[in-house]
């Protein structure tokens, strides 16, 4: 069996070799010059930080949409305020906030 059909425990991996990881920095380097290496990889890094950051947060927000009962916070406030009596037309989410604590 060849190396392709080959199975891996934690399935296929995508991860470049040296080889071709050096092949990559020259094409940077040929393309964006050497002084710009840094900055690009600065960015590059600073990019990966707002993805995870981003990953993150949406899993927060569906843990707490799952731990309201799959309802989102809007749904939960005008649920809350029909259960109140209080009218919602117009109205702030703070000032219908205001207006159920006063009910």
């Amino acid at each position: 069996m060849d190396e392709l059909h080959t199975r891996h425990p934690e399935g296929p991996t995508m991860m470049p070799s040296s080889s071709e990881m050096l092949f990559i920095l020259a094409v940077f380097i040929l393309f964006f010059g050497i002084e710009r290496l840094p900055k690009l990889a600065r960015s590059l890094g600073m990019a990966k930080g707002e993805f995870q950051k981003g990953i993150s947060d949406s899993r927060s927000m569906t843990e707490d949409d799952l731990d309201r009962g799959g309802k989102t916070e809007n749904a939960e406030l005008v649920e809350k305020a029909d259960s109140a009596g209080v009218d919602i037309e117009g109205k702030t989410v703070d000032e219908v906030e205001s207006d159920i604590e006063e009910e």
